[in-house]
């Protein structure tokens, strides 16, 4: 199985739960984890695409609640594309499987939004294949820190998603390399 999984991440919590995904995904295949202003990946022969990223306002960043967060942190970094820009920049699907989560604060999803319900429903109009529900992993405050548990949740999301493909037997061979 090759997997890759892309986050964006302003704060740190997003990257952190896309890293413990891919341990969760590791035992099946080979894993990358990649921000949404790195590469591309090669996509094909790609088995699972995850994608995560951080709610803000209620959905997907935009460029102004993007520098907003970099203003957060110093003006360390560049705003960047956000997975918004990611995903318009994605090539049509050739056979990957996606799954999608978010972080944001642990409220009702009508009051503070999810940025995994608006990737899903973007890939899903790009004619990607989901294969689980979208799924959010809580923060405490906007910055974080994660609310406790979260880590070992993310990486038995990532198992329960390994044996979803294991069960569909959707790859090929497993190789058992992660970079």
């Amino acid at each position: 199985m090759r997997a890759a999984v892309i986050c964006e991440s302003w704060f740190g919590n997003t990257r952190r739960l896309a890293e413990e995904v891919a341990r969760g995904l590791e035992e099946i295949g080979e894993v990358e984890v990649l921000t949404v202003d790195d590469r591309m990946p090669a996509l094909e022969g790609m088995d699972l695409l995850v994608v995560g990223a951080p709610t803000h306002a209620h959905g997907l960043s935009y460029a102004s609640t993007r520098r907003s967060a970099v203003q957060r942190i110093g003006g360390r970094l560049q705003p960047g594309r956000g997975v918004r820009g990611w995903l318009h920049k994605l090539p049509p699907p050739a056979g990957e499987r996606v799954a999608v989560f978010d972080t944001r604060i642990e409220k009702p999803t009508f009051l503070v939004g999810s940025a995994a319900r608006s990737i899903a429903r973007r890939l899903e109009r790009r004619g990607y294949d989901l294969i689980v529900p979208p799924e959010s992993f809580f923060v405490l405050d906007v910055e974080g820190p994660l609310k406790d548990g979260e880590i070992e949740r993310a990486r038995a999301w990532a198992e329960s998603l390994a044996r979803t493909l294991v069960g569909a037997r959707v790859f090929a061979a497993p190789v058992a390399t992660v970079r």
